[in-house]
C-alpha cells in the first residue's frame, strides 16, 4: 500500500469518528458553483472556514469569492478524488450532482447530507415513494415510461394533471400541464426525458415552504413557513411569514421535521407544500440544501440559512431561526437586475447580486429583500 493511500485511509477514518466540531480554518468542499454555493462560501468565511468549490464551468458565481476551486466534470474521478482529499467535509448546493459522485466522496471524507438523501431528492418518483412511505401526503402519481403508459395513467388519474420528468427538472423545466385535449406525443417531447411522472393537479390556495436544519446530534431548527409566488414557473416572490392559519404553520413545521428525521439528514432540507383549498397540506418537492425561498433569512433572521448549513455540516450548534423582521423577497430575473441602483436608494431594501455577467430571460441575477416590522 502506498503512503498516499495510507494517508487517505487515515484521514477518512479520523474524519468519520471525530466526535467534535470542525474547528475554524477547516475547509468545506462544495459541489456546485451557483449562487447558492456563493452564499455558502460567504457565510463560511464569516465563521472562519475556508471553502473549495467543485463545478464543471469556470463561469460560476461562487468562483468569484472562493479560496480554492476545481473546474472539472462530475465524471472526472481523478479530480473528484483529489477534491475529496483536499477538504474536511463536503456538501452540495443543488441536486443535479450525480449521487454516485457523493457516494464516492463519502468513502474518503464526510458528506453532509449524504448520498442517500441526494439519491432520493433528485428523482421525483423516489421522492414521492419515500414521502408516501413515511406517511407524508402527496398528490397521487404514476410512473410513466412511454406514451401507452401515459394514456393509461391519464385514464386512472384524470385531467388536469401535471407531467414531469422524473429527474433533473427545476424552474418548471421538463413539466407539462395535461388537459383533456392535450396532444400526448407533443407533451412527451416537451417533457424531454425517458422516464416521467404524472401527478394529479392540486387545486391549491397557496404554495408554502419550510426550511429545517438538522445537526450531527439530531437536534433540529425550523424557519417560519413562507408563502411563494411564481411567474413562468420560476419563484418570483417569497413572503415571510406565510399568511396562513396558525394550525397550518404548526402542521407544516412538524411535517418538515418529520421528513428531516426520516432522511437522517445532516444539513438543510426545504420542503415545498401546497395548501389545498380543502385545508390539507400536500408536499410537492424536497430540496436538501439551501433554497431560493430561504434567501430572506439572510436579512430577517438571527441565523441565515447559509450560516445554518455551515453550522450543520461542520458539527456546530445550530443557530437561532427566529426572525426579527417580516420580509418580502423578490427575485431579480433577467433584465429586472437593471433596477439595481433604484433598489439601493430604497429604504428598507437589501440588495444581493450574484455576479452574473449576462442577464437572460429566466435567469436569476440576484434578489432584493424588503424588511418591515415584525407583526
Amino acid at each position: 500500500m502506498t503512503d498516499e493511500k495510507t494517508a487517505t485511509q487515515e484521514k477518512t477514518t479520523a474524519a468519520a469518528i471525530r466526535p467534535g466540531p470542525l474547528p475554524p480554518g477547516s475547509r468545506i468542499g462544495i459541489l456546485g458553483g451557483g449562487q447558492l454555493g456563493r452564499m455558502i462560501v460567504l457565510a463560511a468565511a464569516r465563521l472562519g472556514y475556508r471553502a473549495h468549490v467543485f463545478c464543471p464551468s469556470s463561469d460560476e458565481p461562487a468562483l468569484q469569492v472562493v479560496e480554492a476551486r476545481t473546474v472539472a466534470s462530475y465524471d472526472d474521478w481523478a479530480a473528484i478524488d483529489a477534491f475529496a482529499d483536499a477538504v474536511d467535509v463536503v456538501t452540495f448546493e443543488f441536486e443535479n450532482v450525480p449521487s454516485t459522485v457523493v457516494e464516492r466522496i463519502g468513502a474518503r471524507v464526510p458528506t453532509r447530507p449524504g448520498w442517500k438523501t441526494l439519491h432520493i431528492a433528485q428523482n421525483r418518483l423516489r421522492e414521492k415513494d419515500f414521502l408516501r412511505g413515511i406517511g407524508v401526503p402527496t398528490a397521487d402519481y404514476r410512473e410513466i415510461t412511454g406514451i401507452d403508459g401515459l394514456q393509461r395513467a391519464i385514464r386512472d388519474l384524470g385531467t388536469p394533471a401535471v407531467f414531469k420528468s422524473a429527474a433533473y427538472g427545476y424552474d418548471g423545466k421538463g413539466q407539462v400541464l395535461i388537459k383533456s385535449d392535450t396532444d400526448l406525443r407533443e407533451a412527451w417531447a416537451t417533457m424531454g426525458a425517458e422516464l416521467g411522472i404524472l401527478e394529479t393537479f392540486v387545486d391549491f390556495e397557496t404554495e408554502i415552504s419550510v426550511i429545517v436544519a438538522r445537526g450531527l446530534d439530531g437536534r433540529m431548527a425550523a424557519y417560519d413557513p413562507v408563502e411563494n409566488w411564481h411567474a413562468n414557473h420560476i419563484l418570483d416572490t417569497t413572503i415571510a411569514p406565510a399568511r396562513i392559519a396558525s394550525r397550518l404553520t404548526m402542521q407544516a413545521e412538524a411535517m418538515a421535521r418529520h421528513i428531516a428525521e426520516a432522511l437522517e439528514l445532516v444539513g438543510l432540507v426545504a420542503v415545498e407544500m401546497f395548501v389545498a383549498r380543502d385545508g390539507r397540506l400536500i408536499v410537492n418537492e424536497l430540496a436538501p440544501r439551501p433554497h431560493n425561498s430561504g434567501h430572506w433569512t439572510i436579512d430577517a433572521c438571527v441565523t441565515s440559512q447559509f450560516e445554518q448549513i455551515v453550522r450543520a455540516v461542520c458539527g456546530l450548534p445550530l443557530g437561532a431561526t427566529e426572525r426579527h423582521s417580516d420580509a418580502t423577497m423578490k427575485n431579480l430575473i433577467g433584465d429586472e437586475v437593471a433596477d439595481w441602483l433604484k433598489i439601493l436608494s430604497e429604504p428598507g431594501a437589501k440588495l444581493h447580486l450574484y455576479g452574473k455577467a449576462h442577464a437572460r430571460p429566466g435567469r436569476k441575477m440576484g434578489h432584493v429583500t424588503r424588511l418591515t416590522p415584525k407583526r
